[in-house]
């Protein structure tokens, strides 16, 4: 028989997956809105869209497997920790929100796994080889992503140049279009799987699957919590993520959308949760360099960074808080 504890937190994990969606949203969508190819209705409908396309597609669950059995190992992954791991996510997301700071959703509900393992289990509960090589990508999902946008600016600025202004512009626009649209897909396939894997990972602590994997209904139902909360869309965080990094036009949103896309496929083929907030982020400061590197707002680019850095400890932080109020409360 089904416990309400585990649909309770089942709901809290796709809760969790909406809050992604809806803080996240910019980042597939923030260049296409600023540099007015797209109304800002449209390119969110376009985007929850996108996000569900994964679901319809076989990308792996890879990203899934770190989550679930990546962080803290399936001996150790009890509904408690799981209830504090997504309660501390969320907060932080909702702190980051209020801010209009692109921090990673990724990286939260990592830091949220930690603080709670640490908890209830100390150290051994936590696979500290694998938290680091995703901390690693702070710094490397960002450097990935600006060197995905150098390329495509090297290869595209020069070519757009000899074509007639009308024309770069209206094939400038398409293209960007079309680059956000795979991106958000991109967004959808890393992001939902990571409430898959935790989802997954409860089910397989209540007995309620044999082995770890992720059911189709979970998939469903992570795809559509995603797009739901996409659409309903980040707006402070848009701007944020639009403006105050560089200026853009229309083809500068192509060469970071495009640079960006590769990049969150690669690394969801590797099974690295690395942040879409990241790599975007660093895509479009990769086409500013591209044009001139004084343009670039560096102190703003400090205060994401310092928003990144503090992401994993601060979630853990209040993983664990909420771990300890839990157990006060007699809640598990």
């Amino acid at each position: 028989m089904v416990s309400a504890l585990i649909i309770g937190l089942v709901v809290l994990a796709l809760v969790f997956d909406f809050v992604n969606g809806f803080h996240d949203a910019a980042n597939s969508i923030a260049t296409v809105v600023v540099t007015r190819v797209l109304s800002p209705k449209k390119a969110i409908l376009m985007a929850a869209f996108a996000n569900f396309i994964g679901f319809f597609f076989f990308f792996g669950v890879a990203v899934a497997s770190t989550i679930g059995e990546g962080i803290v190992p399936p001996a150790f992954m009890t509904l408690k920790v799981a209830a504090a791991a997504l309660a501390g996510a969320i907060i932080w997301n909702g702190v980051t929100w209020l801010f209009g700071i692109p921090a990673s959703s990724s990286h939260a509900l990592v830091g949220g796994l930690v603080g709670a393992g640490l908890l209830a289990a100390g150290p051994s509960a936590v696979n500290f080889a694998s938290v680091w090589k995703i901390a690693a990508f702070i710094v490397v999902a960002p450097l990935l992503g600006m060197l995905g946008a150098l390329v495509m600016a090297a290869a595209t600025f020069r070519p757009f140049r000899a074509m007639r202004r009308g024309a770069r512009t209206r094939l400038a626009g398409f293209l960007q279009i079309v680059s956000a649209f795979f991106l958000s897909v991109s967004h959808g396939v890393n992001d939902a799987q990571k409430t898959m894997g935790l989802i997954a990972a409860m089910l397989l602590s209540e007995g309620m699957i044999a082995n770890f994997y992720v059911p189709k209904w979970v998939e469903l139902a992570c795809y559509t919590m995603i797009s739901l909360g996409t659409l309903t869309g980040g707006w402070k965080i848009i701007k944020s993520m639009g403006e105050k990094i560089t200026r853009l036009e229309p083809l500068d949103g192509f060469c970071a959308q495009t640079g960006g896309v590769a990049v969150l496929f690669m690394t969801a083929g590797l099974g690295i949760p690395a942040s879409t907030t990241h790599v975007i982020s660093g895509s479009v400061m990769g086409v500013g360099v591209a044009k001139n590197a004084a343009r670039v707002n560096w102190s703003t680019v400090r205060e994401f960074a310092i928003a990144w850095i503090l992401t994993i400890p601060a979630a853990a932080a209040l993983s664990a808080a909420t771990y300890f109020a839990l157990g006060f409360l007699h809640l598990f």
